[in-house]
C-alpha cells in the first residue's frame, strides 16, 4: 500500500476531507496511467492510501467529469442495464451495537437509484425525472417497498449494491436491488419497490405515458430481471434460519405483494402524535419515505427492540405527508394458529391471514398503520418480521 501526503495532490484536498473516507483517485490514476485506485482517509490522520482497485467502474469515466462522479465509487454495468457502486458504513449510520439501521440500508437504496438515474442522464436536481416528466411537472413516488436483510453490515463494512429498474403497469415503474458484502461476496440483502408518477402541481397520479416510457425504457433490462427468485412457501419456512432459499417462483406470489390488512382500533402498540421534522423533507416537497419507516418502528415494543433484529420490511404508500401533519403509528402482533397468521388487538379481533410455521418462536411478525391523528386518513400500513439477534 502506497501512502501520500494530501500536499502531492492540491486538487482533492477538500474533496477527500468530505468524501465517504473512500473515493476514486481520476486525476493521479490518469497522470501515472495506473489502474483505478481507492482513496481512504481518516480525520484524524495526516496520510491518505492509495490502494488499487479491480473493475471498481466499468464504465469509462469521461474526460473533465465532474468531481462528484470522479470520487463516486459505481458506475453502469457492462450491459448499460444496471447500476452497482459501493459504500463504506459510517459511524453515523450504525447504531449503538456498531451494526447499520434499516433506515442506514434504505437510504442506500434511495441514493443508488437516484445515482443510476443520473449517470444515465437523466435530471441531477430530483429523484430520476426525464426530459418530459421536467416538461410536465412530473415526480415519482413511493407506492410500495420491500426490504430483506440476511445480514446487517457493520461500520467500516464495504458493501456494494446494484439497482436496476422495469416498467410495471400503466402509472408505475420497478425498482430492484441486491446487496452484497464486498469482503466475501455474500448477498446481505434485497429490496424491491414500485414508483408511480404524480403531477407535482396538483399531486394526483397520473398514466406513464408513452413518451416517458420511451425515454427510460432504454435503459431496463430486456427480459423481467428480480431481485427475488425465491419460493413463497419455502421464504415463510426458513426466512427466520441463517441461510435463505434462492428458489425461482412466480412473479404472482412475490412476497412483497402479499396483501396487508388495515388494523383497526384498538392496537396493542401505539405511539401518538409523531411530527416530521424539516430533515425529514425531500426534494420532492413531502416527508421522505425512508422517515415513514422510522415511525413504523416507533411503535415496536422494547423487548422485541432489544432482543430481536428487523430481518423484513414491507410498506404500501397511501398519501403524501406534509411538514405539519401528526402522525400515530400503530402496531399489532401477528399470532400463529396452525397454518394461519392473525393479527390481535387489545380487544382479541383478528385482522389478517397469512400461511407460516407453528414453530416459529423466535420469529416475531407484526401489522403497522400510519394514519393522520386530525382525521384517522391512511398514510402507510405495513408489515414487519423480526429474528432473533444472532450472536456477534
Amino acid at each position: 500500500m502506497l501512502k501520500f501526503p494530501y500536499c502531492n495532490v492540491t486538487d482533492l484536498n477538500q474533496a477527500l476531507a468530505q468524501c465517504r473516507f473512500v473515493g476514486l483517485l481520476g486525476p493521479l490514476a490518469s497522470r501515472r496511467q495506473s489502474p483505478r485506485a481507492v482513496v481512504s482517509c481518516s480525520p484524524s490522520s495526516s496520510e491518505f492510501s492509495l490502494t488499487p482497485v479491480q473493475a471498481v467502474m466499468s464504465c469509462q469515466q469521461q474526460v473533465g467529469s465532474s468531481l462528484v462522479n470522479r470520487l463516486r465509487l459505481g458506475g453502469l454495468t457492462e450491459d448499460g442495464l444496471s447500476y452497482k457502486e459501493k459504500f463504506i458504513i459510517r459511524g453515523f449510520e450504525v447504531g449503538i451495537n456498531k451494526i447499520a439501521t434499516i433506515e442506514t440500508i434504505a437510504n442506500l437504496l434511495q441514493e443508488v437509484g437516484s445515482n443510476h438515474a443520473q449517470s444515465v442522464g437523466f435530471s441531477t436536481d430530483g429523484f430520476g425525472t426525464t426530459p418530459t416528466m421536467r416538461k410536465l411537472h412530473l415526480i415519482w413516488v413511493t407506492a410500495r417497498m420491500h426490504i430483506e436483510v440476511y445480514k446487517y453490515p457493520a461500520w467500516r463494512d464495504v458493501i456494494e449494491i446494484e439497482t436496476w429498474s422495469q416498467n410495471e403497469g400503466r402509472i408505475g415503474t420497478r425498482r430492484d436491488w441486491i446487496l452484497n458484502e464486498v469482503a466475501t461476496g455474500e448477498v446481505i440483502g434485497r429490496a424491491t419497490s414500485k414508483w408511480v408518477m404524480m403531477n407535482q402541481d396538483t399531486r394526483r397520479m397520473q398514466k406513464v405515458s408513452d413518451d416517458v416510457k420511451e425515454e427510460y425504457l432504454v435503459f431496463c433490462p430486456r427480459e423481467p430481471r428480480y431481485a427475488f427468485s425465491f419460493d413463497l412457501e419455502i421464504v415463510s419456512y426458513h426466512l427466520c434460519d441463517a441461510h435463505v432459499y434462492r428458489l425461482a417462483f412466480s412473479e404472482k406470489n412475490n412476497k412483497s405483494l402479499k396483501r396487508i390488512a388495515k388494523l383497526e382500533d384498538p392496537v396493542r402498540y401505539s405511539k401518538l402524535g409523531l411530527k416530521p421534522r424539516r430533515a425529514d423533507l425531500d426534494m420532492n416537497q413531502h416527508v421522505n419515505n425512508v422517515t415513514y419507516i422510522g415511525w413504523v418502528l416507533e411503535s415496536i415494543p422494547k423487548e422485541i427492540i432489544d432482543t430481536h433484529e428487523l430481518q423484513a420490511i414491507t410498506l404500501f404508500y397511501r398519501r403524501e405527508c406534509q411538514q405539519y401533519d401528526v402522525v400515530d403509528s400503530l402496531t399489532g402482533l401477528e399470532l400463529t394458529e396452525g397454518s394461519k397468521t392473525v393479527s390481535v388487538g387489545t380487544n382479541g379481533s383478528a385482522t389478517a391471514t397469512a400461511t407460516t410455521r407453528e414453530d416459529d418462536h423466535d420469529c416475531h411478525r407484526f401489522l403497522h398503520l400510519l394514519r393522520l391523528s386530525s382525521d384517522g386518513r391512511e398514510i402507510s400500513r405495513g408489515r414487519t418480521e423480526w429474528r432473533k439477534k444472532p450472536t456477534r
